[in-house]
């Protein structure tokens, strides 16, 4: 029987799902409590609205945050971020049958961490245990959240969703991006929003697909609008990266960003999610630890102060250290082991 995707989308069990989901550690906020108050009533207006077609999301709010990169970031209302979710939870199942298994992020059972071992298992391939050269195409495309197509971005999901409801959904929620966060209408998703991750791996999926099938490129991996290939050949990287780049501007209307995507041998290593990759070991990134030093300090303080307690200064701290482990830095690390005691 052919599935009615609109009126799962709509039921109300999807959108409790979907308030579950979206106050996921954020049940201390304030408007997560304004929300959950009067739960009935709001999804059952939310229900109505979307039945209707009445459904017209807030406007988004937007702040800056600099850690250290400035960025723009851009908030849905929580209201509509429940509706986001009901959204995901009925048409993300139906994609992640066909993205790629590279594609690490957002995904559940994927990530960071994932993406790191699955280079640490292609670098040893490629490299034949480290005794030939193997060379990284590490690319980044340029601007990519501000420069997605919403025509294009429609089309795709359209070519597997056939019910113009949820379609009608999806351009709602697109309509209240664009203009109002970069300046044209049409273009663009903003930073922090469930659907805006999403949709960046629908869009990229094509990308996924023409690396794979198309150039064949064996060693591949994705992580948003960051990726890398591998291979013992520096002139077939050269290639693939033209031939990618061709395929961004024609197909996708996007392009690589010509100062960050570069051919680099392993053994100079290699910038990825974070850390500095060689092939016997992997290095902090040093933007990335001077971020740490600079919020350390911050946080030092306010303990001496006793503006915090020291489990909270403890766990601030448990998950930058979770992140080191996995790259050498084991004096660091005692280092600030030796540190915290004293306190």
């Amino acid at each position: 029987m052919r599935r009615d995707l609109w009126q799962e989308l709509c039921s109300y069990d999807n959108l409790i799902l979907a308030f579950n989901k979206a106050k996921k550690h954020k049940t201390t906020k304030d408007y997560v409590a304004e929300f959950g108050k009067n739960l009935r009533n709001n999804l059952l207006l939310l229900h109505s609205e979307l039945l209707l077609y009445s459904y017209s999301p807030r406007p988004l709010k937007t702040f800056i945050v600099r850690d250290p990169k400035t960025r723009k970031i851009s908030k849905s209302d929580f209201r509509d971020r429940v509706v986001h979710h009901a959204l995901c939870n009925i048409i993300e199942p139906i994609f992640e049958k066909l993205f790629i298994c590279d594609s690490y992020a957002n995904r559940l059972g994927k990530g960071s961490l994932k993406a790191l071992q699955r280079f640490d298992h292609f670098k040893r391939k490629v490299s034949k245990n480290n005794t030939r050269a193997c060379y990284v195409l590490k690319a980044d495309i340029k601007h990519y959240f501000q420069t997605v197509d919403h025509s294009v971005l429609l089309e795709i999901i359209g070519n597997k969703i056939k019910d113009g409801r949820v379609n009608w959904l999806i351009k709602t929620i697109l309509r209240n991006y664009g203009h109002k966060i970069w300046g044209r209408d049409g273009i663009g998703m903003p930073l922090g929003n469930f659907t805006s991750q999403f949709f960046a791996n629908v869009y990229l999926d094509q990308l996924d697909q023409f690396v794979k099938h198309e150039l064949k490129a064996k060693f591949y991996i994705r992580y948003v609008d960051d990726f890398v290939i591998l291979h013992g050949d520096y002139k077939i990287l050269e290639k693939y990266r033209e031939e990618i780049n061709d395929y961004l501007t024609k197909n996708l209307k996007i392009e690589l960003h010509p100062d960050k995507t570069k051919i680099i041998r392993l053994d100079k290593g290699v910038n990825l999610l974070g850390y500095r990759e060689f092939y016997y070991h992997k290095l902090l990134r040093k933007s990335n630890k001077r971020k740490f030093e600079r919020n350390f300090i911050v946080r030092m303080n306010q303990f001496e102060k006793k503006e915090i307690s020291r489990e909270d200064f403890i766990g601030s701290l448990q998950g930058w250290l979770g992140y080191a482990m996995w790259a050498n830095t084991y004096k660091l690390k005692n280092g600030l082991i030796k540190q915290i005691s004293k306190q």
